[in-house]
């Protein structure tokens, strides 16, 4: 898997896991509240902000009733017509100038999601570093070619993509030279369960594809991430809220700043933790090997006594004989006298290992 460059920041094996915060429309309509989450989410640690951009007319039809209307009982957004849900849950595009500066200044890498073309030629005039395909979009191949052929890094979620599709969508990326790819293992139902989460998909991608890899996580707490940070996720994305409870269109399965902070400190132990193969002691163990157990006499002894249960023990620390050779000392006689509390060495044995 190779390495990502985004806006300076590596990306890929050998590097701490590259959090992205998602604000969607968590804004709830406000500027004020959309600036207040960028501050949050520097504070948080998280590497970068991402934002969605589309207009209610450029995602769907402006009607109310048939295949435009969320009826279902389990959707969080039952009762909505689609043009409605996206226009209380779009991002104005007159505030991704000031949401961009304000990630600028506090160090945030900050991009978005294009849902069309012209979104993609409105987010080039604001330079921004990469670009995010949504799991809804990863077969509208036109508008991949179109993202590609800007030479940004590009993120995928794979969604309810087959192998087919993706293979569709990555084979379009390349064919206009985008070389650079990440693909996010993404459920889209919101909230996901961990159960319908299956990130034993995310190396198979990696591998698959050759590809960076990642999980666009839509389950609650950070479980799954910190899982996915185990088998090779190097990238994690993540909905984020100042307060699930203030509402708004994604909240509900949104982050909240602690929790996004705790996020971002244990991805990063979680990958530290990943190391190599190995084995014996490390560094930092070696100082430890002494206080394995070993071989000590336990009571006094005179020369020519005989090792019995009583007066030899394995014992802490390890300034003796291996435990291993305690059945071979038992009956053997020590050469000379001898204090309870000394290490027993082969020099202490009356004809040595060969008696």
């Amino acid at each position: 898997m190779k390495e990502i460059v985004i806006a300076g920041r590596k990306i890929g094996p050998g590097n701490p896991p590259f959090i992205i915060a998602e604000m969607s429309g968590n804004h709830n309509q406000s500027l004020e509240r959309a600036l207040e989450i960028v501050d949050a989410v520097a504070k948080s640690g998280a590497d970068a902000l991402k934002l969605q951009t589309y207009t209610a007319d450029t995602m769907t039809l402006d009607i109310d009733d048939g295949e435009f209307f969320i009826d279902d009982p389990n959707s969080l957004w039952k009762g909505y017509s689609l043009h409605k849900l996206y226009q209380e849950a779009y991002t104005p595009w007159e505030w991704h100038k000031p949401i961009f500066d304000r990630c600028h200044e506090l160090g945030l890498i900050c991009f978005s999601t294009p849902f069309d073309e012209s979104a993609v030629d409105f987010l080039e005039s604001l330079e921004v570093p990469c670009y995010k395909i949504a799991s809804f979009e990863n077969t509208d191949i036109p508008l991949i070619r179109k993202v590609a052929a800007t030479g940004k890094p590009m993120i995928i979620s794979s969604g309810m993509a087959t192998v087919a599709e993706l293979d569709e969508a990555v084979r379009a990326a390349r064919s206009v030279g985008c070389e650079d790819i990440i693909i996010l293992k993404c459920t889209s139902t919101y909230p996901a369960t961990p159960e319908n989460t299956n990130i034993l998909t995310i190396p198979h991608l990696g591998s698959l594809f050759d590809v960076v890899v990642g999980v666009s996580d839509h389950t609650m707490g950070i479980g799954v991430a910190i899982a996915g940070v185990a088998i090779g996720a190097a990238v994690i994305e993540k909905h984020f809220t100042l307060r699930r409870n203030d509402g708004g269109v994604d909240s509900t399965f949104s982050m909240e700043p602690d929790e996004m902070n705790t996020l971002v400190v244990e991805s990063k132990r979680a990958w530290q933790a990943l190391g190599n193969v190995s084995y014996g002691p490390t560094k930092k163990e070696v100082a430890s090997l002494k206080y394995r157990r070993s071989l000590y006499v336990a009571q006094d002894m005179k020369s020519g006594e005989i090792f019995t249960p009583e007066n030899l023990r394995a014992v802490r620390p390890n300034l003796g004989l291996p435990p291993k050779y305690y059945d071979i000392l038992l009956g053997k006689r020590i050469a000379t006298d001898i204090k309870k509390g000394t290490p027993v060495s082969w020099g202490l044995v009356l004809g040595g290992l060969n008696e």
